[in-house]
């Protein structure tokens, strides 16, 4: 027993607690958010370790409402309750039981394929009819607009001399007369 516990490398669990197992994810209530003294209820230990984890455990990360508290969701409890597991059940160190966490994430994560691997030929053929439709619209939204058939010219005066002009004093109306113009019958 003693030799094997020096082969053991530094994730392993290092003992064996004699705390209760946690209690199954089933008997979570269907809540859309938790309070901190609700998930320390359930995981049947303090709020303070359940902030502990949270400093420790990068994957342990309830929301904050408007006021500041706590707000965990139904997967932040059930992470909690693995954190419990893996150190009061399992006797992992926090460091081995953050690297347990990490291997556990790395193998949920789903491996992307590569787009279009595995589509049949009309639909690729599709998609690439879609993606050169998707090019042409960007290559004409980045075209200056006086560029583009048929669209509104544009005022060629650059804004910041219509800003002056805006901000110039008037000329009194009394010399300068309107033309009006005479119908001839």
């Amino acid at each position: 027993m003693e030799g094997s516990r020096l082969n053991m490398g530094h994730h392993e669990p290092i003992r064996r607690s004699t705390h209760a197992p946690s209690p199954p994810v089933s008997e979570i209530p269907d809540k859309l958010y938790f309070r901190i003294g609700e998930v320390a209820r359930l995981c049947e230990v303090p709020a303070y370790v359940l902030r502990f984890w949270e400093s420790e455990f990068p994957q342990l990360k309830p929301n904050k409402g408007g006021t500041g508290q706590r707000l965990y969701r139904r997967r932040d409890v059930e992470m909690a309750l693995r954190v419990k597991t893996l150190l009061y059940d399992e006797g992992y160190t926090i460091p081995g039981a953050r690297a347990v966490l990490k291997s556990e994430f790395r193998q949920k994560e789903p491996q992307l394929a590569l787009p279009g691997a595995d589509l049949p030929a009309s639909d690729a053929r599709q998609l690439r009819g879609l993606r050169r439709e998707l090019q042409s619209i960007a290559a004409m939204l980045a075209r200056p607009i006086e560029k583009i058939p048929g669209a509104p010219k544009s005022p060629t005066q650059p804004v910041h001399s219509i800003r002056a002009a805006r901000r110039a004093p008037t000329p009194p109306t009394h010399l300068h007369t309107p033309e009006i113009p005479f119908d001839s019958d």
